[in-house]
Formats: structure tokens, C-alpha cells, sequence
């Protein structure tokens, strides 16, 4: 194949390093799996050259365009995998992984079908079916193929089932019986799923318990129905159950229409109230901004801003007062912009109960779609998330602009272009513009 021939297949991609080595298929696998990604395109782009028939070879170079975000070429490449061989789980699997990150889930269902068809125990197309069916509200279907997240035979596991000598929950009469409820997923999970509790608790458990990160533990103590809160996964009592709390929905049967949304079900403590009154500024409309969330994310790429000046349009509206609460950030976030001050909390924030107290007091939360939204949320205090084009997470739904999660407290700003935050958070200054005025002519 020459290199003419390769630009045809995938236009504009670059060149094609001189090697006179044979570089082998999987070793662009392996690089682009460790994150070297330069390196692994010009392996995987050799291999090609040397085996143009390859249908793994463009499999494994769609996953590396993807994850560098050409997704047009990584299209391409899925497509030309699937001509070599219409036979292939992993293309199917992978086209509608990304077809349905760019939201073309009409497109992106058939693969992931297909997928199981050829392989019914590939629990990595039973997952992403799930993500879809989530993503687009249908969530009767979607709950019972979700559990395939913390299958062993995932290939990007995160999740081990504990080797309790008790069961997990499958629904059965609670009683009088004691449940315990494990860490799973992020820490935006954690508080989103512990609104099920109440719940639980109506069912007469005669204790509930939480295992949880010490940073959520705090916050996790003002839930209504937990017992015990545990932060030592390593010293958990025995139970005559055991539960991931993503399961919850599936167990309760959970729609739509019926998700639990009375708020607030999380609370801030007294004390942290106090303390942090004294930190907060006395004057003008107060706005918590978190611009980016964790980097180990695997959309973090997406979802996240790249610093603080991509707000700048937010400056403009007066008579507010920003207050970050962003980690990490405090050099960055002190140098905002010239002549526009910003308070710097987000050093100084210790776990979730602290970020509670702080967003309690704020009258307002600007964030991405991280933990900082759930915390808002669960206050049922007003925040406003802005989402990706790319990737959007399940949970925020298709075209919505509030949340059957956090009804009343939630907004949602979507992304218009891949990887253009500017149209997206110039209407985010339109509206504060508006909400600023509304809630002065309050006060």
C-alpha cells in the first residue's frame, strides 16, 4: 500500500514515518493502550503498510483515532475493519462506541446488537448497549444490561466483585436483614445513587451501611436511612447483603418518570457552615466555577476546559462574585483575569463536606460535568453543568436542559461543536446576565 494509497483511506492523518523495521500490529496496540500515542500511530500505521488487509491492524488504528479525537478517519477505519471482516465483534463494538459518543445512537444501536449476536458473552458491547439505551431514557431495558459493568471478563475493568461470604442483593425481602452498600464508579456516583437509601430503608432493614472513600464519608453521614458509614473498605462487618449502588435503579425499577428526586437529600453540618461563611465573600451574587475534573476521567479530554480564561465571557456580567472551588488550581485560578477578582477556595476544601457547606452558601454553581454537580444537586442548590459534544454522559439524557435527577436544581448547557467550548459558554453569560438581574430585583 503506498503512501498515496494510505492518505485515501485516511485523509489527512499526516505522514507516514520512514522505518525500515517490521513493526508488529500489536505493539501500536499495546503503545496506544499505555498512552503513547505518537508512537503507537506510527507503529500502527507500518503495520498497515505491511499488511494492508489486516482487518485488525484498522480496528486497532480506528481505537488510536478515536482517542485523539478523529473521529471521521476513526469511522473510516471501524468501516474498513468491518469490509475485511463483517465477522468482527470488536469493530462492531467499537464503531458503535463511537458512534454513539458523537450522539448518533440510531447508527450506533445495530452495532452493538450486531456485536452480541456474533458473541453473546461480549459483556463489553452488553455494556455500551446499556450507555446507549441509558442515554436515550430507556432505562427498563437499559438497568439489566448496565450489571454487565462489573463483569470479570470486562476488558477495561474497574469494578471487583468482594469476596464476601454473604450474597449480593438480587431484590430479595429486607426485613429485618442488613445491607451494605460498596464504592463503585466515581465520587458524582456515589452521591447521586445514595438517594436510593430512604428507600431501602422502607423496606425494614434492621441496619444499612455505606463504604466510602474518607473524602465522601462526612457527607455521606447526612443521608436520611444510613446506619453506618464505613471508609475502611478493608474492616467491613458482616452484612446478610451486599449491593452496588448503580444496581439500585434496576432493583427498584427505576424509569424516567419515576426517579427518586425529592431534594435536598444530602445536607451541610452546621459547624462546616459556620466555618465557611467566614471564607466566603459578604457581598454580590456568589458563583462556585469548577472548570475541570479529574484527569484519569476517560473522557476528561472532552469534558473539561482547558483553564479558567475559557470563562473570561463570564466576567462581563456585573455585580457578581466568582469563588473557585476548583483542586489543584490555586496559581491558575489567582490569575483568572486582569481586574477580575476570584476568591480561591478550592485549596482549602478537605472532603465533600466541606465542598457542601461552601455550595449551600453560594447562589450559585458553574461547573463541567463532575463530582461538584451531584453535591449541587443533592442540595437541590441551583448549578449549571456544562456538557461535551462528545461522550456526553449518560445520565444528563439527549437535549435536555434540566435533569429528572436533580428536578428544579439543575441546568444543563450542551456543547454545540466537538471541542468548541465558545458558543456554549457565551450562552452561559447570556443567561447569568439574565438570572443576575432576576435575582437582584429579589433581594
Amino acid at each position: 500500500l503506498c503512501m498515496t494509497c494510505l492518505r485515501l483511506v485516511y485523509p489527512e492523518t499526516g505522514t507516514i514515518p520512514p522505518t525500515e523495521n517490521s513493526i508488529e500490529a500489536n505493539l501500536g496496540q499495546v503503545l496506544c493502550e499505555t498512552g503513547q500515542l505518537i508512537e503507537a500511530q506510527a507503529a500502527l500505521r507500518h503495520a498497515l503498510l505491511l499488511k494492508p488487509d489486516h482487518a485488525e491492524g484498522h480496528n486497532n488504528f480506528g481505537i488510536l483515532l478515536g482517542k485523539t479525537g478523529r473521529h471521521a478517519h476513526a469511522e473510516a477505519a471501524f468501516k474498513n475493519a468491518l469490509a475485511l471482516n463483517a465477522n468482527y465483534p470488536a469493530a462492531h463494538n467499537n464503531l458503535g462506541n463511537l458512534l454513539a459518543g458523537l450522539g448518533r445512537f440510531a447508527e450506533a444501536k445495530p452495532c452493538f446488537v450486531r456485536a452480541l449476536e456474533l458473541k453473546p458473552d461480549y459483556v463489553d458491547a452488553r455494556f455500551n448497549l446499556s450507555l446507549l439505551l441509558l442515554a436515550t431514557g430507556r432505562y427498563a431495558e437499559a438497568w439489566p444490561n448496565y450489571e454487565a459493568r462489573y463483569s470479570p471478563n470486562m476488558s477495561d475493568r474497574k469494578m471487583v466483585v468482594p469476596g464476601f461470604s454473604y450474597p449480593q442483593w438480587q431484590g430479595e425481602p429486607l426485613a429485618g436483614k442488613s445491607l451494605v452498600l460498596l464504592p463503585e464508579q466515581g465520587f458524582g456516583d456515589c452521591i447521586q445513587f445514595t438517594r436510593y437509601i430512604p428507600l431501602l430503608k422502607g423496606c425494614g432493614p434492621s441496619r444499612i451501611s455505606v463504604v466510602c472513600d474518607p473524602v465522601l464519608g462526612a457527607l455521606l453521614e447526612t443521608v436520611d436511612g444510613v446506619d453506618d458509614v464505613i471508609t475502611d473498605s478493608g474492616s467491613v462487618p458482616e452484612h446478610d447483603y451486599w449491593t452496588f449502588p448503580l444496581s439500585l435503579p434496576m432493583h427498584f425499577g427505576t424509569t424516567v418518570d419515576t426517579i427518586p428526586g425529592s431534594l435536598p437529600y444530602v445536607h451541610a453540618a452546621p459547624a462546616r457552615l459556620e466555618y465557611w461563611r467566614n471564607e466566603l465573600p459578604a457581598e454580590g451574587l456568589r458563583i462556585g466555577l469548577v472548570w475541570k475534573g479529574r484527569g484519569t476521567h476517560g473522557n476528561d479530554r472532552n469534558r473539561s476546559l482547558r483553564d479558567i480564561s475559557d470563562l473570561a465571557p463570564l466576567w462581563s456580567v456585573p455585580g457578581l462574585t466568582f469563588v473557585s472551588l476548583q483542586h489543584g488550581q490555586g496559581d491558575e485560578s489567582r490569575q483568572a483575569s486582569a481586574g477580575q477578582p476570584l476568591v480561591e477556595l478550592g485549596g482549602k476544601i478537605k472532603d465533600f463536606a466541606d465542598t457542601a457547606a461552601i455550595v449551600a452558601q453560594l447562589d450559585l454553581t458553574i461547573c463541567v460535568d463532575t463530582a461538584i454537580a451531584h453535591v449541587a444537586g443533592a442540595l437541590g442548590k441551583p448549578c449549571w453543568v456544562l456538557l461535551p459534544a462528545f461522550g456526553c454522559d449518560w445520565r444528563w439524557l439527549q437535549d435536555r436542559t434540566d435533569s429528572p435527577w436533580y428536578p428544579g436544581a439543575v441546568s444543563l448547557f450542551r456543547q454545540s461543536r466537538f471541542g468548541d467550548w465558545r458558543e456554549t459558554i457565551e450562552d452561559v453569560a447570556t443567561a447569568l446576565r439574565i438570572w443576575a438581574a432576576t435575582a437582584r430585583s429579589r433581594c
